[in-house]
């Protein structure tokens, strides 16, 4: 069986976590075709590793790599962190996102998740738009104001702030989980300001917030939830990858997120007592659902809604993805996306891009 051992006796042992997380996500792709027993799993496995030695061999592998796991996820943190602007304004410093030209899109990320979320949509997206990702208040890089509050409606504010000093007057709006709530907030609040809307897996009114994140609520409450859940996923990464982690509630790929990822979500969350009771008030600001009584603007609501729903999520059901196709004035109708969960934007940007560009009017 290919090992860390094998591959470092061929000198490739500055590849051997990239490679045997690749073979990872060709494993677990294969695993969706089929249900397979004890013997046909392990012959399988056998296969691919044999497989992904040829493919080392030949240099076919690092053809796959950008795409996939850890050496390039490197590349894209370093390029990220090295990207990212900070916009000063009442509301505190403002991390965001500023890729592209032309009209602009708003990229709204989940929750404890910041705008790196978005990065692989942000390299499709790029030519075609002006592409806007900020981190919400109380999580990411942004620096909140000494008193400010970071529940949904002052998110709004923020992000009209925002808008207002870059110059945007109008966006193609993507929101996912409690950025979804924002979103709806914004487009309702301010319609003028929206050419369209693009909704993944996120709160609605009748679930928001959802039942799973009670518990996350509770223990902010004690200030107790970043240290009990998102330190230790911090300091272990497989035990956030495993199904008692972010991984496994809310990703469909079990080598996801990477290591990376999570460093760059949760090591400015836990980094001080601040940032920790920040987070906390992002989730008990959740905890009187913000989205009571919009269906009557929802449905008033004329600017072009797309909903893409991951249904695998265990987080929030697909009757919200119903509802909104309901609800919305201008609907577009939902994609429903098998082998997907709550944050599938991240791990599927091609969907993202391929609904976006169809959305805003831009031919394949």
């Amino acid at each position: 069986m290919l090992n860390r051992a094998m591959l470092e006796s061929h000198d490739l042992s500055g590849h051997a976590d990239m490679t045997l997380r690749v073979i990872d996500r060709l494993h677990w792709g294969a695993n969706h075709v089929a249900i397979q027993s004890p013997r046909e799993h392990d012959m399988q496995r056998r296969a691919f590793l044999q497989l992904s030695a040829g493919l080392i061999a030949s240099g076919v592998l690092a053809a796959y790599a950008p795409r996939s796991r850890a050496s390039s996820q490197v590349t894209d943190e370093k390029r990220f962190h090295a990207s990212r602007r900070f916009l000063q304004t009442s509301f505190g410093r403002i991390a965001y996102m500023d890729r592209g030209t032309g009209e602009a899109a708003l990229f709204l990320h989940g929750f404890p998740l910041n705008s790196f979320q978005w990065r692989g949509a942000l390299d499709r997206l790029s030519p075609y738009r002006r592409c806007i990702a900020p981190d919400f208040m109380g999580l990411g890089y942004t620096e909140v104001a000494e008193g400010q509050s970071v529940a949904p409606d002052a998110q709004v504010a923020m992000l009209i702030t925002l808008l207002d000093s870059l110059g945007i007057t109008a966006v193609d709006l993507v929101g996912s989980d409690s950025g979804g709530a924002v979103a709806q907030l914004f487009v309702t609040r301010h319609p003028e300001r929206v050419r369209s809307l693009l909704l993944t897996n996120c709160d609605t009114e009748h679930e928001s917030p959802p039942a799973a994140m009670q518990p996350v609520i509770k223990l902010s409450h004690e200030g107790k939830f970043v240290d009990q859940w998102l330190a230790p996923w911090l300091a272990d990464k497989r035990l956030a990858r495993s199904p008692q982690g972010i991984g496994g509630m809310c990703f469909a790929n079990p080598a996801d997120p990477t290591d990376e990822a999570i460093d760059c979500y949760f090591a400015p969350l836990v980094s001080s007592p601040r940032r920790k009771a920040l987070v906390h008030a992002y989730a008990i600001a959740l905890e009187h659902n913000p989205l009571q009584d919009i269906g009557p603007a929802l449905r008033r609501c004329k600017v072009p809604t797309r909903i893409v729903w991951g249904v695998d999520d265990t987080i929030f059901s697909l009757a919200g993805a119903e509802y909104l196709d309901k609800t919305m004035g201008n609907s577009r109708g939902v994609r429903r996306l098998q082998n997907a969960k709550l944050f599938y934007p991240e791990e599927r940007p091609d969907v993202i891009a391929e609904e976006a560009k169809k959305l805003w009017g831009i031919a394949a």
